[in-house]
């Protein structure tokens, strides 16, 4: 034998080969071909790709409307927590008695605050000759203008410490 004849029996066992490996490659991917053909027949069953498009298109409005509700409920949110903010949802309450010799625990020293911790006391003492109130406006957990009594400051040391309780 040849070295020529060698060579063309090479040439054609390699060809043989890559015809065998070139029909395995092409009833795979019929396979392959099949399973998507079927998968598309179930996505499709009933329906043509425009009425998939016009779905699709559909979806991404419905998106976009939803998309702004949510931004609408973020402003109202923010809203409401700046509003909340400024109310009153912090109390606090101490009872006292004023003259140590005299009578109960008839008087009191209440503390109305918002969230920054500013808004009112109201104090209230009792004595035999009547009843007199005082208000003083609080900012930040201080009184800018007013001197605190010591109820006073127990009252909106109460009502800032207090977690607020869960509904």
């Amino acid at each position: 034998m040849t070295q020529a004849s060698q060579l063309y029996i090479f040439i054609s066992i390699f060809g043989v080969f890559l015809a065998l490996l070139s029909i395995s490659f092409a009833v795979w991917t019929n396979s392959k071909l099949k399973k998507i053909q079927k998968n598309l027949e179930i996505l499709f069953s009933g329906k043509d790709a425009k009425d998939l498009e016009e779905i699709l298109v559909g979806q991404a409005v419905e998106i976009k409307a939803l998309d702004k509700e949510i931004q609408e409920l973020f402003e109202i949110s923010n809203k409401i927590h700046n509003l909340s903010q400024r109310s009153i949802h912090k109390v606090g309450i101490v009872r006292f008695n004023p003259f140590k010799d005299i009578g109960g625990d008839q008087s009191f020293a209440v503390a109305l605050l918002d969230g920054k911790d500013s808004g009112v006391t109201i104090s209230s003492l009792h004595t035999r000759e009547g009843t007199r109130i005082y208000s003083k406006p609080i900012v930040k957990g201080e009184s800018e203008k007013y001197t605190l009594t010591d109820e006073e400051r127990a009252a909106i040391k109460i009502a800032t410490t207090n977690k607020p309780s869960k509904l």
